[in-house]
This record gives C-alpha cells, structure tokens and sequence, in this order.
C-alpha cells in the first residue's frame, strides 16, 4: 500500500475551445503528496491547477493517465475514498439568510454527521462568536473560514483547498493562512492550490510547481530555496551591463534586476570584486542573499508560456 495521499502518473486532460482549439490543460503530470502537513501546488493563473483538481475529484475526466487518492484508484474508486476527502473548489452554496451555525448544521444533517461535530469544526475555523450571525452578512474571508468549515464536518484526512486567499484583504489572509498551517500541523494533510508564491513558502512544508500544465519541479520548500548551489550576492554598480558581461566572462551566473545584479556560482565575495576591480569597476552594494520561491519559480518558468489550463 503505497504511502502517498494523492498520485497522479502521466495524467492528461485535452480539450477544445468552443472555436475549435486544441488545447492542453494538463501535460504527462506526474504528482505525488505525502500523509501530513501542507503541500503547495503552485503554479501561475492557467497552468492546470484547477483542472488537475477537478479531475482528482471526479468533476473531469482525465484524457490519458493515473490517478491514485489513498492508493486507490480514482475515479473508479472514487466513492470508497471521497468520505476521507474535503474540498473547497468553488464557491459553496449556502442558504443566505441563515447563519452560519444553521447552515452547518442542515450540512451536517444532509451528509449524517451528528450535529455535536458542528461547535468542533467552528472552532477550528475561528468562527466562534460570529457562527449565529447570517451568512450574507459574512466577509469573503468569513465565508471561507465556513465553506473550510463544511468540509471539517465528516473530519476528512485530505483537504484540498482552491486559490483559498482570492480577493480578500491583507488581515483576511494572514488569518486564512494560519488557519491552514494549524490544520496542517493537526495530521490532515492540506493541498493547497496557489499562485500567490509568499503564500506557499510562508505555509507550506513541500511544492509541486507546476508551468503549461508540466511538473516543473517538487520538494520541501525550504530545500528547493536553501540549497548551497542557490546562495548568491546583490551586486550594486555604477555601470552593471559592463560589470554583467564581464562576470558572466568569468564563469559566473548573473541576472540583472535594473540597475542592480544577482550573482550565483560562487560563495566567494572577494571573487565577485576581484573581476571586477580588474576592469575599474567598484561595487557600491554586495550583500548575500538566500533566494526565495520566487527567485527558484522565475528561474524555472522564464523560458516557459502559459497554455490554456486552469
């Protein structure tokens, strides 16, 4: 029995448009989300996350491949293991003039979970206090914490969470977040779905990134942005496009950022000035730098375009 919460091998998703093209969604997409904790499927706005996940919970149906959710296959297997699965895709419906405890209480009805499980999933959601107010009186970031609450109602061990952080304010997010990372430390393990890169490196344990539908790259966050060979220096210069080619003329990775560098391939300092010194070039800034998610997605999607997924 294999110990991945969700695998995918090869999976495919074709389409065409209403026009009549050809469109790929997602590409030979090789996924695999360990028991536990919070993974980040990252990826920019049409690069197949949301298709990937409509697939994964029967809402599609894949072109070509493999799809595994607690080692069983899906869809095929699909009603022996979505019990164990909660997911929040798209925008849930609830009764509006209801308040948010009633509506999770009618949910909890409907699916045969007793009502005592309700005060539970409102804790863990932080809407203790505002769980009798009516639902359309609710705020985006309220309406999130009980659409998160439905799904906590039959105490899934997978929950798979959709672009979570959409439209809502700063105060609003940072409360989502924490939200996730407590249900992550908890035991389920939580996928959650994002384009926002500080939002996963902030939250989450592991990333698959994904670009055109493709695995790009997967692993815990903090080794894809803290292995040795990532380290580099910001170089400040009075004339950077001289001092860029004669770095580059000295073996070393250069990215120019406006009127500053960044400069990987040495751990060296004295390296960066000694080259350029030789060429009457004196660095105003050098200062070391450990890249972020951000810097390790833009290495690896600056030579790739957006296809047509979700």
């Amino acid at each position: 029995m294999s110990d991945l919460v969700i695998e995918t091998t090869k999976l495919r998703k074709e389409f065409h448009t209403r026009r009549g093209k050809h469109v790929v969604a997602v590409d030979e997409l090789d996924l695999a989300v360990g028991q536990g904790g919070v993974h980040g499927f990252l990826g920019p706005n049409g690069s197949g996350k949301t298709t990937t996940i409509r697939m994964l919970l029967g809402l599609a149906r894949a072109t070509a491949g493999d799809m595994r959710l607690f080692g069983e296959p899906v869809p095929n297997r699909l009603p022996q293991v979505i019990g164990r699965v909660g997911a929040v895709v798209e925008q849930p419906k609830f009764m509006p003039t209801f308040t948010g405890r009633k509506n999770l209480v009618l949910l909890a009805s409907s699916i045969g979970v007793p009502s005592t499980v309700v005060d539970s999933a409102i804790e863990r959601v932080g809407l203790q206090g505002r769980d009798r107010e009516r639902y359309k009186g609710y705020s985006l970031g309220m309406k999130q914490r009980l659409a998160i609450a439905a799904t906590l109602l039959k105490s899934p061990d997978l929950l798979i969470l959709d672009e979570p952080t959409n439209g809502l304010d700063p105060a609003g997010i940072r409360d989502i977040r924490d939200m996730i990372r407590t249900l992550g430390d908890s035991g389920v393990t939580v996928l959650l779905s994002s384009h926002i890169l500080a939002e996963v490196q902030q939250v989450c344990d592991s990333v698959s990134i994904i670009g055109n539908g493709r695995l790009l790259t997967h692993g815990r966050v903090e080794d894809l942005v803290g292995s040795d060979g990532r380290h580099g220096f910001r170089v400040g210069v009075s004339d950077p496009a001289s001092a860029e080619e004669h770095l580059r003329h000295a073996g070393l990775d250069v990215r120019r950022d406006g009127e500053v560098l960044f400069v990987q391939g040495t751990k060296d300092a004295a390296q960066i000035t000694r080259v350029l010194a030789q060429h009457e070039l004196y660095v105003s800034e050098l200062v070391a730098e450990r890249p972020d998610l951000e810097s390790v997605f833009l290495d690896l999607t600056q030579h790739d375009t957006l296809g047509g997924g979700r």
